[in-house]
């Protein structure tokens, strides 16, 4: 290679990319929200120069206050609304467009909007998909499979969601990159001195986070209390989080007050403590960091993402989880430990087993924060500026996942 040659490369390498990201934001209370907050709030520290911004998607009739960097909304089930800011798109300077997908947040069947949206753009799409249906219908499958056609590259958080997409939607391979879900970058500490802030001190502290909603099983792990507490009377459940708020609006706190029911029901109100509040990431932080054993009882076999088990993996927690797709990945290699969905005999056992063996426990801790040094969000932020500088450079095709970095600044191989 030619030194002007290299000198151009370099000099392509160094040009910042500026995009824009389509999906939920906050102060929408939402997992997509935060996790398109945590990325964008990641690439900006690395790409200074173009700050991301962002097109919000609104439910009929919502009315938010969006931070400056939401340029503009599209309403959910205004067609009309996709195609302006579709237009609005094309008529900037942006280079990438990255597509947050997940069916519901979209205006149509299964979400079908964002077609009509990624159909009239003229600028580069980049698709992180947060589901992928092993056994969608017919149409799912075909709705699918034009958004993959359409992109320019895709974004999964698990190897399996990428043989998904092969097998299922007849995705190309070449197109798709597995970028682990992001997690802060929480510093490696004993439980103790988070509990003393937390008022905790003296108690066992297994938790569970997120927005409740009745498929995260939080009845099962309850029932598992009584077990617990035979060998560790200190244990205390904490469920952290406040119902999500499109379960709220439709049912009201009807889970949360079941699961309470449940609570009295089997003499454990000293062991269980309901934390109904959004907690802000410091909050968050300190309740995971006061974790000795974290537990996910989701009864969705399907599940490939989930924000809150990556975090508690990141922060080095031994965890506890029921089998869906996700968690078998993330907790392979004796990070974390699995168990069948609805066992709350299984989730005892395991969680037992886990604070009766230190040595192994802090063994798991210390494989799963390891591995989560590879999913900062710093590292993740970085393997999405990489993509998206293919994207934009037009070095997307068969094999660009074998092409080297241009230089340092993109030094995470996909």
């Amino acid at each position: 290679m030619t030194a002007k040659l290299l000198a151009q490369k370099l000099a392509e390498s160094e040009r910042k990319i500026k995009a824009i990201y389509v999906g939920t934001y906050i102060p929408r209370e939402c997992g997509i929200a935060t996790f398109t907050k945590d990325l964008t709030s990641a690439i900006n520290l690395l790409n200074p120069q173009h700050l991301a911004e962002v097109v919000a998607m609104n439910e009929n009739g919502s009315e938010r206050q969006y931070p400056w960097e939401v340029k503009l909304c599209i309403e959910q089930d205004k067609p009309e609304s996709y195609l302006d800011a579709a237009e609005f798109i094309n008529k900037s300077d942006y280079e990438v467009v990255n597509i947050q997908h997940e069916f519901g947040i979209y205006g149509g069947r299964y979400g079908e909007q964002i077609l009509d949206f990624m159909n009239k753009l003229k600028k580069p799409v980049v698709i992180t998909f947060h589901t992928i249906l092993a056994n969608p219908s017919d149409y799912q499958r075909k709705l699918v499979n034009k958004i993959v056609k359409k992109a320019k590259a895709l974004i999964v958080m698990v190897n399996e969601a990428e043989k998904r997409l092969v097998n299922v939607y007849g995705a190309t391979k070449s197109k798709i990159v597995v970028i682990p879900h992001g997690v802060p970058d929480i510093p490696f500490s004993p439980a103790t001195p988070h509990k003393k802030k937390l008022n905790l001190e003296g108690r066992i502290v297994i938790s569970t986070f997120g927005l409740l909603s009745k498929g995260k099983g939080i009845e099962y792990a309850i029932k598992a209390i009584p077990e617990i507490v035979k060998y560790y009377p200190n244990a205390l459940y904490l469920v952290i989080g406040q119902t999500h708020p499109v379960i709220k609006k439709s049912d009201g706190e009807k889970y949360r007050e079941e699961l309470k029911a449940l609570v009295k029901e089997l003499g454990i109100e000293k062991y269980v403590k309901f934390v109904n509040r959004y907690l802000s990431l410091e909050e968050l932080v300190e309740y995971i960091q006061a974790t000795d054993v974290y537990v996910t009882p989701y009864l969705n076999p399907e599940q490939i993402t989930s924000g809150t088990l990556a975090y508690a993996v990141g922060a080095g927690k031994p965890c506890v989880s029921t089998a869906y797709i996700y968690a078998q990945e993330l907790l392979a290699n004796g990070k974390g430990l699995v168990v069948p969905f609805r066992d709350e005999q299984a989730i005892a056992k395991k969680t037992i087993s886990l604070l009766k063996n230190k040595e192994y426990r802090v063994t798991m801790a210390k494989k799963a924060y390891l591995y989560g040094r590879n999913m900062t969000w710093h590292n993740v932020a970085l393997k999405y500026l990489n993509l998206f500088h293919m994207v934009a450079s037009k070095k997307i095709g068969a094999g660009y996942r074998s092409q080297r970095p241009l230089n340092k600044n993109y030094n995470i191989l996909l």
